[in-house]
């Protein structure tokens, strides 16, 4: 469905955030983009979506070019969740909301309605039609921008550190909305992420590292470089990161059976 090609981008000369990334995203597949601060991986998020136009390289939708041209049409298809939920509140209740990507798509009112009610409900926000945004949790402002997403059937959904910003059990709900958008509605995901539990749960992986591409491929695969994830600044299960960062320690080295068994455990789907 998606081919990056020798992807670049630069906000200034010295300022270099993408250097020829390539990778392809299949059809229904759940790939996580992973990396810490600073890796680019948000700046591919932006690029993806055509709010940043590349430096250098391609971007394909099923053989389209994202271009100046195609960008109205392809981001019919792309719906994207930031980091901080309050930057994509319009409405000034979650209705209205959810209305105003309908209204911009000419959706007729009493389909619009239907809609907002069914997705809603999917991600248990009904009963919440009428709350004003900043009544909110972060978790549910999250769930909302999910609704929103679902009702304008976007094939393709980009979460962008959408699970950064929120507390454990609001993390969990929202891990658990894109597993069912994965498994349940077939849609394309996208998850830009430093957390190694999340990407974990992902059908591929891509490490970013300064703007470069320094590994990808399957989890369990990933995985096996413990090295460079560590040495990348991934946030992982505190536990498991004192453990690696005290290996020399004469303690830790007598217990690597246990270290190994402790990072499966946690990194596995």
């Amino acid at each position: 469905m998606i081919e990056v090609k020798d992807l670049s981008y630069a906000y200034t000369e010295k300022d270099v955030a993408v250097t020829d990334v390539s990778f392809t995203v299949k059809d229904h597949e759940w790939l996580s983009i992973l990396g810490h601060n600073g890796s680019g991986k948000s700046t591919i998020a932006k690029l993806l979506v055509g709010l940043l136009a590349p430096s250098k390289g391609h971007i394909l939708y099923d053989g389209v070019e994202l271009t100046e041209k195609t960008v109205n049409d392809l981001r019919k298809r792309i719906g994207i969740v930031f980091q901080n939920p309050d930057n994509q509140f319009v409405g000034f209740n979650v209705k209205y909301d959810i209305a105003f990507g309908l209204e911009n798509h000419l959706v007729p009112r009493d389909e619009m309605i239907n809609l907002i009610d069914e997705y809603t409900k999917k991600v248990d926000m009904y009963e919440y039609l009428e709350r004003e945004p900043q009544t909110l949790s972060g978790g549910q402002k999250q769930r909302v921008a999910i609704a929103g997403i679902l009702a304008l059937n976007c094939d393709i959904i980009i979460l962008d550190e959408a699970t950064s910003m929120l507390d454990p059990q609001g993390t969990e709900e929202i891990i658990n909305i894109i597993e069912e958008l994965h498994n349940k509605y077939n849609k394309t995901i996208i998850t830009i992420t430093h957390d190694l539990n999340l990407a974990a749960k992902s059908d591929e992986i891509i490490v970013m590292r300064q703007g470069n591409m320094i590994l990808s491929g399957k989890p369990e695969d990933i995985f096996e470089r413990r090295d460079i994830l560590l040495s990348s600044n991934l946030d992982m299960p505190f536990g498991l990161r004192a453990a690696f960062l005290a290996k020399e320690d004469e303690v830790i080295s007598k217990n690597k059976e246990l270290i190994d068994a402790l990072w499966e455990y946690h990194l596995k789907k």
